[in-house]
């Protein structure tokens, strides 16, 4: 389950009322919620806590809150089906506790701001702004399925907008809807009980709705209430961000181990084991312990529930949670690791190699982690016996859910990324910002194609050759980035200006110290290198003995020489596909020069399709870099 999918079921429980009209209307809506809702004997209630039930993608399982409604601070625990994991917040920063046990203070901007509107609910600061303030906008009446609501926005201090819908008959709060990254939450109330006086709702829905006004029955959560206590005794323990369980240990008396890696399209692939049993995973600083459907059958796990995880492409895809006894890696291991459970799709023909899953998060939060692209090496440390590499930049990061997120400048701009080293790319740019700053004109874009394939399917997008990154004290110039045109997926998240990707990170040795938030930057033999992007204009996909074209760039010399999406490439130049893998045939459609000529084989309309021949002149797709001062 989500980070944000949690922070929706807090906000249920604490009743999340918003206000967003001129003060005193505002005033005025919620002195009537709290006549209906109880009057002046919430003037005397300090705390709460609540005990139910939590049930989402077919799994329940027990849910307690706590809230300190003098302070705003708050913690909770669930248990999903085989999982379970709390989140709180002590007064000053939200923390996090995943199904894993990895613990991790949330103090990115976007999670400030979620927890600082949390803590608003929890104060009851609409009631008593004493506590927390917030600002409010023009009321409004509307009217759905038949009953008329007055709905209102607040804003409240260091939180994020918040609409509030009330029951024009009862007074009560009937729904609350807020951003949450991409997509919007709106969650129903129902179930109103007199408790000591008070009426509280013991019942509430939530739903996720994307860009295109989609709905997904697997991203519903529904909290059901059993009890309300009031005025229960507090302590600063309750709020405290726990310690993490010791279950990550290095089998080497100096407390580092290190582990050659295959690195195929800018991706990191490692041998592994789940318990004893032999894997293949992608190390992937964005994603979490996974494994696909057919390796968890191989290793004889099973997944239970059915959620949604989204990526980078539009579609959802079936998530469930799974236990395993250990994983390792090298001689550094997980007990009793989580894995969620996730249909990959045409990942592998993607890649042109087959992985069992991914390890990401939960080693990197465990271990010092230290990438050297150069030398194909991975070295996990004790974090007592971590060290930098050396020459290496220091660069501060931020934890937003499970993504490190750094601060640079792009061109001038000040720009908030995530670090992935599960993407290929070198630099994605989120299409909010995209258009914020209008990038598209500023780097004269190329037209759009598919740029990346990840859980969900393709994503598109225009490439572009960018000035200048700063980050830190390193200055990394001529990157081949990607501006992403799509509303939805993790590339559509307005909180983010770009994701940074192993294009960029392979020309350093990369080192992440999670206990101290910071990433080290040491350049490689690649950092003067030109950013290479292929010339092609083709998107392949590992289709047997060819290569499928999934996407043709427009005004691409394939485009030009007549390829088309669906043709099955049976050879390139004088070579028959089968004497290269996927990955060489990208590399050799990027590194060639300019002008080089190759004689394209293919076959139209699948395998007993009419043979074709096409002449491929490689070309640059992307403009040169921008530069500041220069009049386009």
């Amino acid at each position: 389950m989500s980070k944000h999918a949690i922070a929706t079921v807090l906000a249920v429980l604490a009743l999340c009322v918003f206000s967003g009209v001129h003060a005193d209307e505002a005033t005025d809506l919620f002195a009537r919620y709290k006549a209906a809702s109880g009057g002046e004997r919430w003037d005397s209630v300090k705390s709460q806590r609540m005990t139910g039930t939590l049930t989402a993608g077919g799994l329940s399982g027990a849910f307690e809150a706590l809230q300190d409604l003098s302070t705003g601070r708050s913690s909770d625990h669930y248990q999903l089906g085989p999982v379970e994991g709390a989140d709180g917040y002590d007064g000053k920063v939200g923390w996090s506790r995943d199904p894993g046990g990895e613990v991790a203070a949330l103090d990115a901007p976007e999670a400030k701001r979620r927890a600082r509107s949390q803590a608003w609910l929890d104060a009851r600061g609409y009631w008593y702004p004493a506590r927390i303030g917030a600002r409010y906008g023009k009321m409004a009446s509307r009217e759905l399925e038949g009953r008329r609501y007055a709905v209102v926005e607040a804003t409240a201090d260091g939180g994020d907008p918040l609409t509030l819908w009330f029951d024009a008959q009862t007074s009560l709060l009937a729904r609350t809807v807020q951003r949450q990254g991409q997509d919007t939450a709106t969650t129903v109330f129902d179930d109103w009980r007199d408790v000591d006086g008070l009426r509280l709702p013991f019942h509430s829905i939530t739903d996720l709705t994307d860009a295109a006004g989609r709905t997904d029955p697997r991203q519903r959560n529904e909290v059901r209430l059993q009890k309300i206590t009031s005025n229960v005794a507090l302590a600063d323990a309750d709020f405290a961000m726990p310690a993490m369980a010791a279950t990550a240990k290095i089998d080497d008396a100096s407390g580092i181990t290190r582990i050659p890696f295959d690195l195929v399209n800018n991706h990191i692939y490692v041998d592994g084991a789940i318990d004893g049993k032999k894997a293949r995973f992608l190390v992937d600083t964005g994603g979490l312990n996974l494994l696909t459907p057919a390796a968890a059958s191989k290793l004889g796990i099973t997944g239970e529930g059915k959620l949604a995880a989204r990526g980078v492409g539009d579609q959802s895809v079936d998530l469930a949670f799974a236990h395993a006894k250990e994983v390792r890696v090298g001689n550094a291991s997980l007990a009793n690791p989580v894995f969620y459970v996730i249909d990959l799709g045409d990942l592998p023909k993607v890649e042109g190699v087959v992985a069992d899953g991914l390890v990401g998060y939960e080693m990197f939060r465990r271990f010092g982690i230290t990438i050297d692209y150069a030398a194909h090496v991975l070295t996990l440390s004790d974090p007592k016996k971590f060290a930098p590499p050396a020459g290496a930049s220091a660069i501060a990061f931020e934890l937003d859910d499970r993504i490190p997120i750094v601060n640079g400048v792009l061109d001038g701009v000040p720009a908030s990324i995530t670090v992935d080293t599960g993407s290929r790319s070198s630099l994605t740019l989120h299409s909010p910002f995209v258009h914020a700053h209008h990038l598209a004109t500023k780097y004269r874009a190329a037209p759009e194609a598919v740029i990346g394939w990840g859980v969900g399917g393709p994503s598109r997008g225009r490439p572009v050759r960018l000035g200048t990154l700063k980050l830190g004290d390193l200055s990394i110039d001529g990157i081949a980035g990607e501006l992403f045109t799509g509303d939805k997926g993790s590339f559509a998240n307005p909180d983010h200006a770009g994701n940074l990707g192993g294009g960029v990170l392979g020309r350093f040795t990369v080192a992440f110290d999670y206990a101290a938030k910071r990433m080290y930057l040491a350049p490689n033999d690649r950092f003067g290198k030109p950013d290479g992007f292929d010339r092609s204009g083709l998107w392949l996909l590992g289709d047997g003995d060819a290569l499928k074209v999934a996407d043709v760039a427009g005004s691409s010399t394939a485009e030009r020489a007549g390829l088309r999406k669906d043709d099955r490439i049976v050879a390139i130049g004088d070579e028959g596909i089968e004497k290269r893998g996927l990955p060489e045939w990208r590399q050799r459609l990027r590194e060639l020069p300019v002008g080089a000529k190759l004689t394209i084989r293919y076959l139209r309309a699948g395998k007993a399709g009419k043979a074709g021949k096409a002449e491929l002149v490689l070309a640059d797709r992307i403009a040169p870099a921008w530069k500041s001062g220069v009049v386009e």
